[in-house]
Parts: structure tokens; sequence; C-alpha cells
């Protein structure tokens, strides 16, 4: 690991964000949904409705992000370049995951402190947080080195926000408390991170870590696989 190749990575990728209106774009949605609600409510808020906008955030920022920086390298054939300079790619994704990192976490704050941060003012919960937050990230890396353009991102970010970051409002669609359908979402990790707040079990943590891990091995079958292809 090279800190001044680290440096460098992040400095151009900070400098092709603030290029990109598309992801300029993306941080200010969790920000403006927080506006929205706390026109529309009146009092504390849901853990459910805090949760909607943790996914959001993670979902729309950190995985679109990183996917379409990764995406981007693809459909530009830089991506092998990067990984065949002196620049590690431990170097090439901490440089590119600290960009996303960054914005993720301004994008959050702002966020929570309009709709509510004490709820999250826990160490518990911090840890939650910092785990789906990589979670997040990795899936982003995993699917922006599977996608071959920034256009194809798009399509693979949908099921992302709606499969994970959108977790908390499934119980809005009417099913039932014991149905299989939200048995199985309740295993999901946005799910689990809420679980955080009603246990005082660490096991929620696990289940998110065991979720973090499954990210890991998707993002490096990914990239071998990058290596590998002609």
């Amino acid at each position: 690991m090279n800190i001044q190749r680290i440096s460098a990575i992040f400095e151009k990728d900070i400098k092709d964000f603030m290029k990109n209106m598309m992801l300029l774009t993306m941080p200010l949605i969790p920000v403006a949904l927080a506006l929205m609600y706390t026109r529309m409510g009146d009092g504390e808020f849901p853990l459910s409705l805090l949760y909607f906008i943790v996914g959001v955030t993670f979902s729309a920022v950190t995985s679109a992000i990183m996917m379409t920086m990764m995406a981007e390298e693809n459909e530009k054939k830089t991506l092998r370049g990067l990984i065949q300079s002196p620049a590690s790619f431990l170097d090439i994704i901490i440089g590119k995951s600290l960009v996303t990192g960054l914005i993720t976490l301004v994008s959050l704050v702002v966020s929570l402190m309009i709709i509510g941060i004490d709820p999250f003012l826990n160490f518990r919960v911090i840890m939650g947080l910092i785990l789906l937050f990589l979670f997040f990230l990795l899936l982003g890396i995993g699917i922006g080195l599977f996608s071959k353009s920034i256009a194809a991102t798009s399509v693979y970010l949908m099921p992302v926000m709606f499969l994970f970051g959108f977790t908390p409002m499934i119980g809005q669609l009417g099913f039932p408390e014991d149905s299989i359908v939200m048995a199985i979402f309740d295993i999901f990790p946005v799910m689990q991170a809420i679980e955080i707040h009603e246990t005082s079990s660490w096991l929620p943590l696990g289940i998110i870590a065991v979720w973090v891990i499954g990210a890991a091995l998707f993002a490096y079958v990914c990239f071998k696989k990058t290596t590998t292809d002609d």
C-alpha cells in the first residue's frame, strides 16, 4: 500500500467527480428526501423511516458512485492499465473508496441532522453503519467491475436500491408480519441494522458482517474476471 499513489488516485477521482453532473446530484437525493419528510412529518420519525434515508444514502450514493467510477475505468479501458501500473489493486480501491466514503459521510450526516441523528449516536449502531457502508461499497465495486459501460450501471443500480436500500419500506406494502417475504427481508443488511436498536444482542452485527463477506467475495470474483478477460 502506497500513500502517494492512493493520494494521486483520490485527487484524480475528486476532480472527475466534480465534473460529473450525474454523480454530483446523487448525494443530494437523501438530503432532499430528509427535507421532504421533515415538512410532511411532525415530531419524531420511526426507525424504519430513518433507515430508509440510510438505505437510500448507501445505495444511491455509496454503491452508485463506486460502480460508476469502476465502470468508467472499464469503459475507457483504463482499469487494466491501472492494475498493471505500479499502483496495486488495493491502492486503486482505497483511493476510490476514500472519495466515495467522504461524499457518503457528508450526505449521510447532513440527511440525519435534518431528520434526527440522536438514535445513531451509539457505538453498536455506528458499527452497524460502518458495516453497511462496507457492504454497499463492495457491492458497488463488484457491479462496477462487472459492468462494461456507465450506461449499464443504471440498470444494475435499480435492483440494488430496491432490494437493499428500500427494504425498511417493505412493511408498507401490506405483507403480513409472519409472511415468508417479510422473513426473508428481515435478514437483509438494513433490516438487521434496525434490529440493533431493538435488541442488545450482537447477532445483527454478525449477520451484517456475513453480508459484507459475501459482497467482498463477489467483488473479488469480478476483479479476477476483469484481470483474466481479454
